[in-house]
């Protein structure tokens, strides 16, 4: 009788690491005489396997090329671990604790089957983010550092203000939160007229301020800067020069205001903020195009020399990015749209 030869000669990592390079062509083996399994009339050699694993493999092959490029130049750490913990931890939350909806979930967006795999792939996601972040910082401009310095960052500022709150609570109908809000700007024009007529600003904080971890100081935040208030508060106040104040209440998410410059400091070089500029930037280029996430690893790659021996392999990997790219934009302008 007989009987089926199986001959296992080739794992998948030796058919990658003697896979031939070509332009436009199919990568294979030097020879066909490698074979994995063998029958008594026939056999499936490394370069048929080959064709059928290659099949559907775009993202893992993906996968492979980053994790040459970026495991080694951004090392897991503890920040890296944290934050796949608490993505991983999210999803626990949300679909529960029972293991069969969990790991169905990880089979849903991952596209896995354990919970380690998961973890490999969200490591992956945040050394990509890594990787384009600094592709972003290093292709940022000088113009563009200059322009953002010049309208963007300020002096610190010594501020006072005298706040005016609005007293509402939630069991207010929509007509009494009316009422208490007009009555609080009633009294805070109140306030900027008593300043007109020559009272001081320190004496009115004292009196009317409902901030009263301030109002004792005169109504003094000491130094500040655009990152520290409400912005409505803050484009009030980088308007105005030494011992000016609004001559209308501001209104902030703390109530009326009536805010005062009371000095400046010099303006931080160009040079101490242009780290944290170019990180305001990069950070902001995404946030308004998240197309340019995938864009950013497509160079990333290309500027690494990434070729392909196999042309349909290629032609996968390009329509895989494309498509990322043209839902990253359909994405957004449908997210635009419903905010607006």
């Amino acid at each position: 009788m007989n009987k089926k030869k199986i001959v296992l000669c080739l794992s998948a990592l030796a058919i990658v690491g003697t896979i031939t390079t070509g332009c436009g062509k199919q990568a294979k083996l030097k020879t066909d005489e490698n074979t994995v399994v063998s029958f008594k009339k026939g056999k499936i050699t490394a370069n048929d396997l080959y064709k059928e694993l290659k099949k559907d493999s775009v993202e893992k092959l993906i996968n492979m090329i980053d994790h040459k490029l970026f495991d080694k130049k951004y090392p897991s750490d503890d920040t890296e671990e944290k934050q796949v913990e608490n993505q991983l931890k999210q999803i626990k939350t949300y679909y529960g604790s029972n293991d069969s909806t969990y790991k169905s979930a990880l089979k849903t967006y991952f596209g896995v089957e354990t919970e380690d795999e998961a973890k490999e792939l969200l490591s992956l996601e945040y050394k990509r983010g890594l990787a384009v972040n600094d592709y972003l910082e290093d292709n940022i401009t000088d113009e563009e550092i200059q322009k953002y310095y010049d309208e963007n960052i300020y002096p610190d500022i010594k501020a006072s203000h005298i706040l005016i709150s609005v007293d509402t609570t939630d069991k207010m109908s929509d007509d009494e939160k009316k009422k208490a809000k007009s009555s609080a700007l009633k009294k805070a024009k109140e306030v900027i007229s008593k300043l007109e007529k020559g009272e001081k600003f320190e004496d009115l904080a004292k009196k009317y301020s409902t901030d009263k971890d301030t109002a004792s100081n005169g109504g003094s935040l000491g130094y500040i800067n655009s990152d520290d208030m409400d912005a409505s508060f803050w484009n009030s106040l980088k308007d105005l020069k030494k011992g000016e104040y609004t001559k209308e209440p501001v209104e902030t998410s703390y109530g009326y205001e009536i805010i005062k410059n009371e000095g400046e400091k010099k303006k931080a070089s160009l040079k101490s903020k242009k780290s944290s500029i170019k990180k305001t930037l990069a950070k902001e280029k995404l946030s308004n195009d998240s197309s340019l996430y995938y864009k950013s690893l497509i160079e990333i790659r290309k500027n690494k020399n990434i070729t392909f021996g196999d042309s349909e392999l290629e032609k996968d990997y390009n329509d895989y990015m494309d498509t990322l790219i043209e839902n990253a934009t359909k994405n957004q302008s449908s997210s635009n749209s419903s905010s607006n």
